[in-house]
């Protein structure tokens, strides 16, 4: 049974805009349309944007949910595990950068006196240059960093 895309919008939690979005760039195959003009879907493209919306959620990109999709018709388990070991790696750094940032935050909490003292730990913090080993862990395999 064809559904228009509000309704494709409340079964999947995806706003109508961005449904329109993924239809623009492929994500979402563009569906065929009534006399009234009116986009209709099936029941695959329910799957396919909840699949498209949870790969989101776990923090996929675009062209990562791209390859996904593509290995879901003709590709092995194993090429999808290599793609979600690659992102699971991506996510250890990033969980590594906001623990960093965490504790730079709490010592500088810490350090502020609530402005009894001219000037301010808070501000100063925010002020110095970054950590190399935050910046280097940012970059490209065999590039320089960045300073």
């Amino acid at each position: 049974m064809a559904i228009r895309i509000g309704e494709l919008a409340r079964r999947t939690g995806c706003n109508i805009e961005t449904i329109r979005y993924y239809e623009r760039i492929g994500l979402v195959p563009h569906p065929p349309r009534s006399a009234g003009r009116y986009r209709l879907y099936e029941t695959e493209d329910v799957r396919r944007l909840v699949f498209v919306r949870r790969a989101r959620e776990l923090g996929f990109s675009l062209d990562e949910i791209r390859a996904l999709l593509a290995l879901s018709s003709d590709g092995t388990c194993i090429e999808v595990r290599e793609l979600a070991a690659r992102h699971l790696a991506d996510v250890r750094v990033k969980i590594a950068d906001l623990r960093a940032m965490e504790r730079a935050l709490t010592e500088a909490v810490r350090r502020c006196d609530g402005g009894h003292l001219p000037g301010c730990p808070l501000i100063d913090t925010l002020s110095a240059a970054a950590p190399l080993h935050l910046v280097s862990r940012r970059r490209a395999p065999n590039s320089a960093p960045v300073v």
